[in-house]
């Protein structure tokens, strides 16, 4: 039996000992108990919170270089011919937080009859299919190099970033707000705040 407890990027590493197919919920998992394609059981001990990727790779215990494949899997495959279209489709299901993958003019979904709905009547052609399903990861995620397109500041640039201020000066400021609250309270209160 293999025990992983640690990935290697998408960057071939050594030999590859096995391989693993899964499916996007089994790569969204960061605890799996699963069997190799050549039949040696392999546990996977991974932090939660960042799906593995297709073409990931991952180390066991004892040094051995496991490949994560994607499997193929039902699937709803929805495409038009302009992009004005697909953005729209696009934007309507990202309202909705819907695992989506994303080519050119085409998308995937898991088979959902009211968004395969939504989307035959946005004018797109809907198909069932089995592919592999390969859906985006979240607009922060940090993947394996390390970088997000969230706001983290976890690194130096090789310079201060010092923002103290000292201030010794007295602000005396007379603001006066008048607040309505007519439609909650039924009546009009004034307030007069000092600083």
């Amino acid at each position: 039996m293999l025990e992983i407890y640690e990935r290697l990027g998408t960057e071939k590493k050594g030999p590859i000992y096995a391989t693993v197919t899964l499916n996007h919920e089994q790569r969204d998992r960061g605890r799996l108990r699963l069997t190799s394609t050549d039949g040696e059981e392999v546990r996977v001990f991974l932090e939660r919170g960042t799906a593995l990727q297709v073409g990931e790779y991952l180390k066991s215990h004892c040094g051995k270089i496991v490949k994560v494949e994607g499997a193929v899997e039902p699937v709803t495959e929805a495409r038009c011919d302009d992009w004005h279209t697909f953005a729209r489709a696009c934007y309507h299901l990202g309202n909705r937080h819907v695992k989506l993958q994303v080519g050119e003019r085409w998308l995937r979904i898991t088979p959902d009859h009211v968004l395969e709905e939504m989307l035959e009547l946005l004018e797109l052609t809907v198909v069932h299919t089995d592919a592999v399903f390969v859906p985006e990861n979240g607009a922060y995620f940090k993947g394996l190099g390390g970088h997000s397109l969230g706001h983290d500041h976890g690194h130096s640039h090789g310079h201060s970033h010092n923002h103290d201020h000292d201030h010794d000066h007295e602000h005396n400021h007379n603001h006066e707000h008048a607040h309505s609250h007519a439609k909650s309270h039924g009546n009009r209160h004034g307030h007069h705040h000092e600083h």
